[in-house]
């Protein structure tokens, strides 16, 4: 029997393969960093080839470091950064053109354009997205219009395209299957979440051809294995998910109303509503959720900050203020406040529920007394005010209260983020001693799929939580949300 799940989460920043055993415990991981590309001002992109290599790699690493082998590993579940599109030769693989990254703005021209026309009604009523570059559609679209006989060759069949999970199953499988799974589809701006399909009048409004889509089907799945030169040994790949609703299903928020926030490069702030497409006036989204073979996909209301732990890597990266994020914790906790500094971190414009591609970021209240702890700490607060402001609008969407909130990603490490995010949004905060879910939640995905667990019932919580509790005065909390709306209106100064 088959001792191990393998989870493969390629992030904006980083590829990563952990196995999990039956437990859902962590037995090996491996992870490489990815460089991130900017050509031009506000335009981010990978590279494809470096993207295939690094999962292979990892895969790898992570087999050898638990002394195991293919045969070791009853299935793989594939996670990814969504919205991220690349398009390759249908031939050879090869890709012919950079992987345009989510946080991309050289469409928002041309989306602007989309949302001052009359289709903006009728995308969102398709897709359950805000007319914004944010989503693959227009990057797609501007591959197929700017690199030269792309479009041609695209519309004579040479070409396919997807999300990063579609380019990572064509190449895993030695180029034998082409499909990605409805929580990517969902976010392309081309799929019609009410019929769960490829929608014609989209592909026709951004003129895609619908022959270079992949095929779509449940998160859970069996899309197909390795190919067997790979990894000593074939890997059934029965997973494909979207990696904020990977985090989703990892928490296992499979209920009406069960909500997550995720703290990687972005936060991404989801609710599972049941059979209910929520319909949002405030901003955010309505997607769908990862499910198991044969199930229909939940709907999901999702609010997507674009800058959370982006904002800690700058302060790494680019001002030099710290040389690794865990310095900022006790950076933070050195000071009794910001002393009046808030910083918003719009470096790629603002996202839910403001969707302003405009805004860029800002520091205000610098005195001659601000010092590198200050602003170490306006980073940090800056992350749980901008969750904040997407719980808010979620709530206000809903006309009900949320109580607590299920946590993960890197940054909820951060014992001083998690308190002042309970703190600011009055509600308690649930990190899972695990924080790897969305990794979990693509191995969960798989292994139902292959059998390697019965059902949910079995993938029962295991660990134990920490939990932080909100204890700030109103009238501080108050005070402070009011110095943030101030300092966001300022990014949004013309």
């Amino acid at each position: 029997m088959s001792k191990y799940v393998l989870a493969l989460d390629q992030g904006t920043t980083s590829t990563r393969a952990i196995l999990f055993d039956r437990d859902g415990k962590i037995v090996a991981a491996d992870q490489k960093e990815l460089t991130q590309l900017y050509p031009i001002a506000g335009w981010v992109e990978h590279d494809p080839n470096e993207i295939y290599e690094s999962a292979v790699e990892v895969i790898r690493g992570a087999l050898r470091k638990a002394g195991a082998t293919a045969a070791d590993v009853a299935a793989m579940g594939i996670t990814n950064q969504r919205e991220t599109v690349i398009v390759w030769d249908k031939a050879t693989g090869a890709p012919i053109y950079n992987a345009i990254v989510w946080q991309c703005r050289r469409t928002a021209s041309f989306m602007d354009k989309l949302k001052e026309s009359d289709r903006e009604p009728f995308i969102y009523e398709k897709t359950g997205l805000t007319c914004d570059a944010y989503f693959s559609a227009s990057k797609l679209k501007w591959i197929l219009d700017s690199v030269p006989k792309v479009r041609a060759r695209a519309e004579n069949g040479e070409l396919l395209a997807g999300t990063v999970d579609a380019f990572l199953l064509w190449k895993l499988s030695g180029g034998k299957a082409h499909a990605t799974d409805y929580t990517n589809a969902a976010r392309t701006m081309l799929f019609n979440i009410r019929e769960k399909k490829w929608d014609d009048e989209l592909c026709s409004l951004f003129c895609v051809p619908k022959n270079i889509l992949p095929e779509v089907h449940p998160s859970g799945c069996r899309y197909g294995e390795t190919d067997p030169a790979l990894f000593g040994g074939a890997i059934p790949i029965c997973g494909l998910v979207g990696d904020q609703q990977s985090a989703l299903f990892g928490q296992q928020c499979w209920n009406k109303g069960d909500i997550k926030n995720t703290y990687g490069t972005g936060c991404f702030l989801l609710m599972n509503t049941g059979d209910e497409a929520v319909s949002s006036t405030r901003g955010l989204l309505t997607t769908l959720s990862a499910c198991e073979d044969g199930k229909a996909p939940d709907y999901v209301l999702e609010g997507s900050v674009f800058v959370g732990g982006a904002a800690v890597q700058w302060l790494r990266d680019g001002l030099k203020l710290v040389s690794s994020a865990s310095e900022t914790e006790a950076l933070a906790r050195s000071v009794k406040d910001t002393g009046g500094v808030y910083f918003v971190p719009a470096f790629v414009g603002l996202g839910a529920p403001h969707w302003d591609a405009a805004a860029r970021g800002l520091i205000t209240g610098i005195t001659r007394g601000t010092t590198r702890e200050h602003i170490v700490r306006a980073t940090l607060e800056a992350i749980a005010y901008q969750v904040f402001d997407v719980l808010h609008a979620m709530k206000r969407d809903l006309k009900s209260e949320v109580n607590a909130i299920n946590v993960d990603g890197g940054a909820s490490a951060n014992d001083f983020l998690m308190q002042f995010q309970s703190d600011i949004s009055a509600c308690t905060v649930r990190r899972p001693e695990t924080i790897e879910t969305t990794a979990l939640g693509a191995a969960y995905l798989a292994g139902l799929t292959a059998g390697y667990w019965k059902d949910r019932e079995e993938l029962c919580r295991a660990g134990k939580f920490t939990v932080f509790r909100p204890s700030m005065p109103e009238p501080k909390r108050r005070e402070l949300l009011l110095g943030w709306e101030e300092a966001v209106a300022r990014t949004k100064a013309r």
